[in-house]
């Protein structure tokens, strides 16, 4: 999937997630930042040269944000995957086209977050307030001039493949096909991306 740039994987707290990831694929995730525009911050561990997961948690340090929390963190009792993020340079012409059923990306804006050694990653992106098809729609990114996160991330991972359930698959593939996006959409109870990972313990199936 040359457009996957990352998997995010949501916690109610971030030592959860790292703990559970940790206990999944046998590498411990690092922590890497906060995100003042959001209120959380993340832990890392690479899935390849270009591809990470990204463990996102409320940010209990900052307690004057008042927003509301991304990925439904104010409700999430479990860790899970929630959504993937699209790596593109045609983040505002992507953002433009009309969608099946009249349905729009977010607006694109631009995000950051320091990382520990003090340094600042400044990307361009859709909103991901914006939720399609319960998170198996990306949101996009353009990391413009930053590093990618990936090459400052525990290695050791390597994402084999990533596809999707939802009860309405025919619907999703072709909002995706519409964004240039390749991911198979397959007939599901529930929506879900299910990641395949090879790791220390073995092939794992991330969900």
């Amino acid at each position: 999937m040359k457009h996957l740039d990352h998997l995010v994987y949501a916690s109610p707290d971030l030592q959860t997630g790292i703990d559970q990831i940790e206990t999944l694929l046998g590498i411990r995730a690092v922590f890497r930042g906060r995100h003042l525009d959001f209120g959380t911050h993340n832990a890392l561990l690479a899935l390849g040269p270009k591809c990470y997961l990204e463990i996102v948690s409320p940010d209990p340090t900052q307690t004057d944000f008042q927003g509301p929390l991304l990925f439904s963190l104010d409700t999430i009792t479990e860790p899970r995957l929630v959504t993937w993020v699209a790596r593109t340079g045609q983040v505002e012409n992507l953002a433009a086209r009309p969608l099946d059923r009249g349905l729009r990306l977010g607006e694109v804006g631009s995000g950051s977050r320091q990382t520990p050694e003090g340094a600042t990653l400044t990307w361009k992106a859709t909103s991901p307030y914006t939720v399609i098809a319960d998170g198996v729609v990306p949101f996009l990114i353009d990391w413009e001039q930053s590093p990618h996160p990936a090459g400052s991330a525990p290695s050791g991972a390597q994402l084999i493949n990533l596809r999707a359930e939802h009860p309405e698959a025919a619907h999703v593939q072709t909002i995706l096909e519409q964004l240039d996006l390749e991911l198979t959409v397959s007939e599901g109870v529930q929506p879900a991306l299910v990641a395949t990972i090879d790791c220390p313990l073995g092939r794992v199936e991330l969900r």
